[in-house]
């Protein structure tokens, strides 16, 4: 059926609904594209980019009639105009029910969910629709002489720079326009700023990582390659935080080896603080420049609070909270609990966790460094565990665990998904062991983008 089209061509399209990955799907001739941006309703005139067997994708080169569900401001069509957003295009509240429909169609595709017999609650809305991201890190680049930072374009290592900002918190958008004012007063002199070239491995600016905490302290991390002009990125660095009463900590961040890592692995401390504090649900967090935290906390917080009350009170029971990064989650849990073990992999977040434990005073909490697949099943030996709330990253649980879990009847799963689709796999095989997938809620955790994120509430049925 492709060989009836041809790269390059363009088509008018109807787009029928949006699927999960948030692309939009419409067919000429019998025959599938996918169209990133597009909404279901959209007529559009599109120009296919590729082809393969069964389907093709096209990119949006004029919208004829736009959808009801579509943004008034029709200028906008690529994924670079909205800052890299792929839903941006959709009004907020249509974002919300299309999540809800994706999240529907992988359960019931991959999982075999009957959502006759399942609860599935209202999707938790965001009240911050834009700039909610509390750490940004955006590659530094020139264009036209001037020095900027934006965003790499899709499946490639092009820098945009968008309209819009969507994402980054105005906070941290003010002090990098701060930022690239110092740096541009340079150009035409002999210190003029060299911006890092990945291809030959030459320059010196790489990246600017900005974070800020709900009082709108920030930090800001410039990362970059040899120390040539080290000693004028100080004196910038000087004049920012003095200048700018919400800097408290300022870092350079030493990155000489070839990687996706944004951070170097040597992060010198220049001027103020040498982190910022967070606090969830009474318990403050100590931030530095490679910490994890989640991006969007009020949002993190609706989220934690659901997982919880799917947990509900159990003052005499020990649980597992497995995934458990910097042990967030475990600490939050422990006041309704008699004790909490958390498992992580990454030994960093480890420390990190366990000095927040200890500075907190969490009497009932523990946090363990290994894989979940290995740790899990000694624990399960060893302890009456009354419940399990897993949190992985997209992959998934492996089956080893799953089969743990099964093996010492545990009578209450509670799993944070940041993927559906593993979510959906990891759910059917519980359920054909014997389990039960009471309820699930969806969290948009991220505005604008198609990212799903919810929690599920598994029980052993007897």
């Amino acid at each position: 059926m492709g060989k009836n089209f041809k790269i390059g061509q363009k088509l008018e399209i109807e787009i029928e609904k949006i699927v999960f990955g948030g692309e939009g799907i419409g067919r000429v001739d019998g025959f599938t594209f996918f169209v990133p941006m597009s909404v279901p309703y959209d007529k559009l005139e599109i120009e296919i980019i590729s082809l393969k067997k069964s389907y093709g994708r096209g990119l949006i080169t004029r919208i004829i009639e736009p959808s009801k569900d579509r943004i008034a401001d029709l200028s906008k069509v690529s994924f670079e105009d909205f800052d890299g957003c792929d839903f941006g295009m959709l009004k907020y509240e249509k974002q919300l029910e299309y999540k809800n429909e994706m999240l529907k169609e992988v359960l019931t595709k991959i999982g075999g969910i009957n959502f006759k017999e399942v609860i599935l609650e209202d999707i938790i809305a965001s009240e911050c629709k834009k700039n909610y991201r509390n750490k940004i890190a955006e590659p530094i680049y020139k264009k036209d002489g001037k020095i900027m930072t934006g965003f790499y374009s899709r499946k490639s290592h092009n820098v945009f720079t968008a309209k819009e900002n969507l994402l980054r918190s105005e906070i941290a958008d003010k002090i990098i326009n701060k930022f690239l004012e110092e740096i541009n007063s340079f150009n035409g002199t002999k210190n003029e700023f060299k911006v890092y070239n990945e291809v030959n491995n030459t320059g010196f600016l790489k990246h600017i990582m900005v974070r800020n905490n709900e009082k709108n302290d920030v930090m800001v991390v410039v990362v970059v390659n040899k120390t040539s002009q080290y000693k004028n990125l100080v004196k910038v660095l000087e004049k920012l935080y003095e200048e700018n009463e919400e800097v408290k900590s300022v870092y350079i961040s030493m990155k000489k080896e070839q990687n996706n890592v944004i951070l170097g692995d040597e992060s010198r401390h220049i001027f103020g603080e040498s982190y910022l504090e967070e606090e969830i649900e009474g318990i403050k967090f100590k931030i530095y420049p490679d910490s994890f935290f989640q991006i969007n906390k009020r949002q993190a917080i609706k989220l934690y609070n659901k997982a919880i009350e799917y947990f509900g009170e159990n003052k005499k029971g020990t649980v597992v909270d497995a995934f458990s990064g910097t042990g967030t989650i475990a600490m939050i849990l422990s006041k309704n609990v008699k004790k909490v073990i958390g498992i992580e992999s990454v030994e960093s977040s480890v420390v990190a966790g366990n000095m927040t434990i200890e500075e907190n005073g969490l009497k009932h909490v523990s946090l363990l460094n290994g894989k979940v697949e290995k740790i899990l099943p000694e624990i399960l030996k060893k302890e009456k565990i009354s419940g399990i709330i897993f949190d992985p990253p997209r992959r998934g649980i492996d089956e080893k665990a799953l089969r743990s879990v099964v093996k010492n009847k545990i009578e209450k799963i509670v799993y944070i998904s940041c993927n559906p689709a593993t979510f959906a796999r990891d759910s059917k095989f519980l359920i054909e062991k014997g389990y039960k997938l009471e309820k699930i809620t969806a969290v948009d955790m991220f505005p604008q983008t198609a990212h799903i994120e919810c929690v599920g509430m598994l029980t052993r049925s007897e």
